[in-house]
């Protein structure tokens, strides 16, 4: 019997939501542990990653130790390796790109959305501050030590709402643009039971990480995706858990067939993601702390985000190892969606 994965995570959190509905899909044994992960891994004598980010997961190294790896991506293509049924990255390289593509969409920009709602909002803000320390700290935590801990991780997020982007600035540009990607969604699932065919890839579990929150946990964007497409509603709910689901009789769809929804959600991506990515890559490069420029007729300003700039490294390195056929088929599909500008 394969032994458990110890994953430490929160509810609340996107991107543990992402991994714990891959493990569900793809039958990996694993244990949640909710809560103080410091506290928790420091406790079976681990060294803590840095920085610790949710989830962290327990992951042996070449000598067996285990270590605790942390970033979703990565550890998603590493288990492909590790554990080769139900796999969630398409075997063909050039429709694995595209897949790539849409999951750091997902993971990079559609967290945007998430964080925004969640702390520029009084109402969001209050509930995220409220539930999120009995999730951290435990359900019986005392009124007084509640108290306290609302009001310390509430000052934290708000005061990290730079990260993201989110200001009164952009505040109009993040709505108008989740009200879009509600839009496209809405149409791709007239379409496709997945981003790319009847089979769920890592781009959606990227995407359902996020919207666990949207759609379920924090009131505005609740509120508007009920507005705005009771289909993607409906897709959160059933990506939930896919342990389940017939990958014998499923398949991602050939890249060259894929409707033209799906080229839709790609000029979402070119139009507001790459942008920020090639700036925010450039301000890194000049030194500058903050950059702004014009997307979609809007300034979209903020600070310089170092990690982005390896995203923007790492799309360009699975680009690189694609032959130059699947470059092809790559470019030609992605031909006028804007993504193709970082290629």
């Amino acid at each position: 019997m394969t032994k458990k994965i110890k994953i430490f995570g929160a509810t609340p959190s996107p991107y543990t939501q992402k991994i714990l509905a891959a493990f569900r899909y793809r039958h990996i044994p694993y244990i949640i542990f909710n809560g103080d992960i410091a506290k928790k891994i420091t406790k079976l004598g681990i060294e803590l990653p840095k920085p610790i980010l949710l989830p962290t997961i327990l992951l042996p190294n070449e000598d067996g130790s285990l270590v605790a790896t942390t970033d979703s991506t990565p550890i998603i293509r590493r288990l492909e390796n590790e554990f080769t049924e139900r796999r969630i990255v398409p075997n063909d390289p050039a429709l694995a790109f595209i897949n790539y593509l849409l999951e750091d969409f997902g993971d990079e920009w559609v967290t945007k959305y998430m964080f925004h709602y969640r702390w520029y909002f009084k109402e969001d803000a209050d509930v995220a501050g409220t539930i999120l320390p009995l999730v951290d700290i435990g359900i019986n935590t005392p009124n007084e030590m509640h108290a306290k801990y609302k009001e310390f991780v509430s000052k934290r997020q708000i005061d990290r709402l730079w990260v993201v982007g989110s200001n009164d600035d952009t505040a109009n540009f993040i709505d108008s643009s989740y009200k879009r990607f509600l839009n496209l969604m809405e149409d791709h699932l007239l379409n496709s039971s997945f981003l790319l065919g009847t089979k769920p890839s890592s781009s959606d579990f990227s995407f359902y990480g996020q919207l666990t929150q949207l759609v379920g946990f924090d009131p505005t964007p609740r509120k508007i995706a009920y507005e705005y497409s009771l289909r993607t509603v409906a897709w959160v709910d059933v990506l939930d858990d896919l342990s389940g689901h017939d990958t014998e009789n499923t398949a991602w769809t050939k890249l060259e067939d894929s409707p033209e929804s799906l080229k839709n959600l790609l000029k979402e991506v070119g139009k507001m993601y790459i942008p920020a990515l090639l700036s925010n890559a450039q301000a890194l490069e000049n030194g500058d702390e903050t950059w702004e420029m014009k997307i979609d007729n809007a300034v979209w300003k903020q600070k310089t985000f170092p990690y982005q700039a390896k995203c923007l490294k790492w799309i360009k390195n699975e680009f690189d190892l694609l032959n130059q056929e699947d470059k092809k088929r790559v470019l030609d599909f992605l031909d006028d969606t804007g993504c193709e500008t970082i290629l």
